[in-house]
């Protein structure tokens, strides 16, 4: 697409910033944050990349994603190649690009990073992705298969998140009619309901959907896995392999009086109403979220990031996030928290909630509060945060979001029987091949590990595909 003569070599070239909308602008839209590289931008970026011989940078990605020889093309300028190697392991790049934790995963092992920073491969991986994506069969596999070949082969998949989308796609590029059941009325789990708009635009999975649909993936939504189909219901119709990939959508809460008050909601229903049911562009959708002056939201990773930055989207005067331990432990992405803080949400670290109060309505007015200290290490790993004697305040608040993790939903699960679960109510999974206790019964994602990552859940779906292609396909 252009010539590369004036690229710098990489030892002399610093990391390229992404741009970004002004804080002060994109604090009140929903458009998308990070505006994404330039050809320019993203072929200077990508000739920092050493092309190591033994690339680290692999190994840090659950999808073994081959990122110097993509990258390589984007030095080149063929976009259309890079994204051809990108799509032979990664049935989500343009999602990946702009939601996996790199910094922890294939930037974290870098060389560069050792003494400087390292190659920025999601921004790269977001740039082929977004100028690559319209021609949906470039790239899908090593032979760009996107027929179904094997029509009496059929694999069922339920859940339509980022495990069973990886199963989906590496199957149908192996020419196996797969059919998705999703239990909301739109496909794509938590990469619609739960990642906002400004972290991940609607259209982007719709277009990684369709470049799905266009290789013959089927997806039927309104379908409730153990209640509208079961896993023997679809092996009655035909189908050889069963791949649950429900994710973990149960919310947890605090456990602390006034909880069930008007005002107080869970991360999972506030994030699902402004996202699934697109509040974020009330009154084009008709689903108007609950007014809130001063959001307070409990705890610190990337979904907590998310509402409080939805919050002051949707008008809201202040935006706090509140966590038992300090900045240091904060398992939101480091990118998230500072875009949070840009944006105007408030940290208030080593604090821990101890009840809800109600105004004489009934209604949220506010929540009591406890300064913590960090003792030592908890079952985690992490210096467990301790209260301060006295040490009590409280904090105004008219709408509580709780956002401190989740566990899995049990009604799939309690619907098969011999489904081996572990002690936390989790699916119990050969490590090598992602099958259950069920023969041609896979799991990935969420519903296996608990809360996880993106790229994670599509790890796993990738190894379970491979072993159904096996066993299918011989």
């Amino acid at each position: 697409m252009t010539n590369t003569e004036n690229v710098k070599k990489p030892a002399k070239t610093p990391r390229v910033d992404m741009p970004c909308q002004p804080a002060a602008v994109r604090a009140h839209n929903f458009k998308e944050v990070a505006l994404g590289y330039s050809l320019e931008q993203a072929q200077l970026e990508a000739s920092r990349c050493l092309q190591c011989k033994n690339p680290r940078c692999r190994q840090g990605c659950p999808v073994e994603v081959r990122i110097p020889e993509f990258i390589a093309q984007v030095v080149k300028g063929d976009i259309a190649e890079a994204y051809r190697i990108l799509k032979s392991t990664n049935s989500l790049p343009a999602v990946c690009g702009r939601v996996c934790p790199q910094e922890n995963q294939c930037e974290g092992k870098c060389i560069l990073g050792v003494k400087g920073e390292p190659v920025a491969i999601g921004r790269l991986e977001r740039f082929v992705a977004d100028n690559a994506m319209h021609d949906p069969c470039v790239g899908v596999s090593d032979n760009d298969a996107c027929a179904v070949t094997n029509p009496d082969l059929k694999v069922a998949c339920i859940g339509s998140g980022p495990s069973s989308i990886t199963v989906a796609g590496y199957l149908a590029a192996r020419g196996i009619k797969v059919t998705v059941f999703e239990a909301l009325h739109e496909a794509g789990g938590v990469l619609i309901y739960g990642i906002p708009a400004f972290r991940l635009p609607k259209d982007v999975v719709a277009a990684e959907l369709d470049g799905l649909r266009q290789n013959n993936v089927e997806f039927r939504t309104n379908w409730v896995g153990g209640r509208t189909v079961s896993v023997q219901q679809l092996f009655d119709e035909g189908y050889k392999a069963v791949f649950i990939g429900v994710g973990a959508g149960l919310p947890q809460f605090l456990g602390i009086p006034g909880e069930n008050l008007i005002g107080v909601f869970s991360a999972n229903e506030y994030l699902t109403r402004v996202n699934l049911g697109r509040a974020y562009d009330f009154p084009n959708f008709d689903t108007p979220t609950y007014p809130g002056k001063h959001v307070t939201v409990f705890g610190a990773g990337n979904v907590a990031m998310d509402a409080a930055r939805t919050a002051l989207r949707l008008g809201a005067e202040s935006s706090t996030i509140i966590y038992r331990r300090s900045r240091a432990e904060m398992p939101a992405r480091h990118e998230e928290i500072e875009h949070a803080e840009e944006e105007g949400v408030k940290l208030f670290e080593l604090v821990g909630p101890l009840h809800f109060n109600a105004s004489e309505s009934g209604v949220l007015k506010s929540v009591t509060l406890q300064r913590m200290a960090l003792g030592e290490p908890d079952a985690s790993g992490r210096r467990r945060p301790m209260p301060i004697e006295g040490e009590v305040f409280e904090h105004e608040t008219d709408l509580a979001v709780v956002a401190v993790g989740t566990r899995s939903n049990p009604i799939l699960l309690e619907a098969t029987p011999g489904l081996e679960l572990n002690k936390r109510g989790y699916i119990v999974v050969n490590e090598e091949t992602g099958e259950t206790s069920i023969p041609n019964v896979f799991a990935g994602g969420d519903i296996v590990t608990g809360a996880a990552t993106v790229i994670l859940a599509m790890g796993a779906g990738r190894k379970a595909a491979q072993e159904i292609a096996k066993r299918l396909l011989g």
